[in-house]
């Protein structure tokens, strides 16, 4: 009962079919992504197995590394990689089981529903609270759904009530991998994101530590890396620890099993899993991690993880995801794996383009408020020299302040044409407009502009900036008359009101703070208005991601 041996990972073909495979098959040619129940799942699945080939596959350098891009391995090679792994990834038994506390009794007292991050809590149920996710949905697993659950809630994991510890990136984590565009097969945006040595073991960690409970935790008491209630910082851990971390204190329950239909997959399974048992005070995970999948970002005490926030992914992320940006007081960093691989003369080697797959749950405290998902394009910036890079992060920042700018005005007209005073709640809707409107037209002009720094073509980014320009005020200009205050009964309007902040809005839009945030000429508009222009919303790197 080896998930290195066993058939347990769901997976989609090139024929549109749905089967289950074993790990020694991640290599199939036929098979083009994870295809699980869940949205989580499939994240999970990928992390499971970057961090597989990162750790059993032997690759000495990038000559080898790309030699298993172009031609990957054949089942009988990665048998034989996996093969000294098999027993640390047996998930039943009396011994130690993957991901499982490994002196915690059998029986359990906890639905197996609460392994699923986004289930109901103890609270939301008492408190009759639980109106979108429902209780009762899932109350009996087949062992490879609870094992994926399992793996998804220690890479999630949320905070959990006292000595219910956070995942090794917090509870919740933004996840950013590279997949191959257009796609190739599973194995090729797997091997994407595994870093060949020396560079792999550059987040951290202590290479000597080669002892097996170093880099899989459940193969020992945790007390073997951390004193009781006490950290667990990376230098008491192998560098390859970051992905197999275990924050929290799980067995499942094998012994009270029934037979039946999954709940989530609908598979048919005479083990079915109900419950599982818990304790409090697992691995606390404290100190520099850094983990290789996920961007960062600068505080005073150091590099800290991102995590999603409400409102999504979009374009306004693709700076600092791949590029990075800020300055010296805020700053945000690419993950490595983007950082080693996309922005290399890796591309060019491998063949075709690259996309970031990101994704992650937005966490508040204990509740999963959204799972966001998206893909973002790199078009072919490795042919860029660092320097080129370094003046397309400039220009892609003004583009990106422009945009803040115009957005907090098309809000605060917003606003100030529904309601008299300043109003506060939910304008979110307003902003996901203009982000999904603005959305074509950043990426054309992206493409355009990474083709000038490239090639030998004249960069002549002021046109640029000046379409980008006309594109934000037109945006703006359309959703505040047709969409959300133009659209309106006239009857249920205060039309001087509305008058007033359409020219409001108008005048911040042709105003000189756009035109400076731009850095385009600024014109000679006149005489300024009367009304106030809008200002901009300073927004912490840490709620735009």
């Amino acid at each position: 009962m080896s998930l290195l041996t066993e058939p347990w990972m769901p997976v989609r073909t090139r024929a549109g079919e749905r089967r289950w495979i074993s790990p020694e098959q991640l290599s199939d040619p036929e098979v083009l992504a994870f295809d699980a129940d869940r949205a989580d799942f499939n994240g999970a699945l990928a992390q499971f197995a970057i961090g597989l080939l990162a750790t059993f596959v032997p690759v000495q350098d990038t000559f080898a590394w790309r030699a298993l891009f172009k031609t990957p391995p054949p089942r009988t090679d990665l048998h034989t990689w996996f093969q000294p792994g098999v027993d640390a990834f047996v998930y039943d038994g009396d011994g130690a089981r993957f991901m499982q506390d490994r002196v915690l009794g059998e029986s359990g007292d906890v639905g197996v529903a609460a392994l699923l991050v986004d289930s109901p809590g103890e609270n939301t149920i008492k408190n009759n609270s639980d109106h979108f996710v429902k209780r009762g949905r899932v109350e009996r697993l087949c062992p490879h759904c609870a094992v994926i659950a399992l793996l998804t809630l220690q890479i999630n994991a949320p905070a959990g009530g006292a000595g219910h510890r956070t995942g090794l990136r917090g509870g919740g984590p933004l996840t950013t991998l590279l997949a191959c565009q257009p796609p190739k097969s599973l194995w090729h945006d797997l091997w994407l994101n595994v870093i060949e040595p020396p560079h792999h073991h550059d987040h951290g960690g202590d290479a000597k530590k080669v002892d097996g409970h170093f880099t899989f935790p459940w193969l020992a008491d945790i007390t073997a890396i951390q004193p009781d209630k006490g950290e667990t910082a990376p230098k008491q851990t192998h560098p390859l620890h970051i992905f197999w971390a275990m924050p929290r204190r799980i067995r499942l329950d094998f012994q009270s099993t029934s037979s039946g239909t999954c709940d989530l997959c609908h598979r048919a399974s005479d083990r079915l899993l109900s419950q599982y048992s818990t304790k409090a005070y697992g691995l606390n995970y404290k100190g520099p991690w850094d983990h290789v999948l996920s961007p960062y970002y600068q505080t005073k005490e150091g590099w800290l993880p991102l995590h999603p926030q409400p409102g999504g992914f979009g374009y306004r992320h693709w700076l600092p995801w791949v590029l990075g940006s800020g300055d010296d007081k805020q700053r945000q960093r690419p993950a490595r794996v983007v950082e080693r691989h996309a922005l290399s003369r890796r591309q060019s080697t491998v063949g075709g383009q690259f996309q970031i797959w990101a994704f992650g749950f937005d966490m508040e405290n204990m509740k999963a408020r959204c799972w966001y998902e998206a893909r973002l394009p790199l078009y072919n910036l490795d042919d860029c020299a660092p320097s080129d890079l370094r003046r397309l992060e400039v220009v892609i920042s003004r583009w990106l302040e422009g945009a803040r700018f115009a957005r907090y005005a098309l809000s605060s007209a917003v606003k100030s044409a529904w309601f008299k005073l300043d109003a506060r709640g939910d304008f979110s809707l307003v902003d996901a407009r203009f982000w999904a409107q603005t959305e074509e037209a950043f990426y054309r002009n992206l493409r355009e502009v990474i083709d000038e720094v490239r090639g030998s073509a004249v960069q002549d980014h002021e046109a640029l900036g000046e379409r980008w320009l006309q594109t934000l005020s037109q945006v703006c200009r359309d959703l505040f008359d047709k969409e959300f205050v133009g659209a309106g009964l006239i009857d249920r309007q205060n039309p001087r009101r509305v008058a007033d902040a359409h020219k409001l809005l108008l005048n911040t839009l042709n105003g000189s703070k756009l035109r400076q945030l731009l850095a385009l000429p600024t014109l000679d508009v006149g005489k300024p208005a009367k009304a106030r222009p809008a200002k901009v919303a300073k927004t912490k790197n840490k709620e735009e991601a």
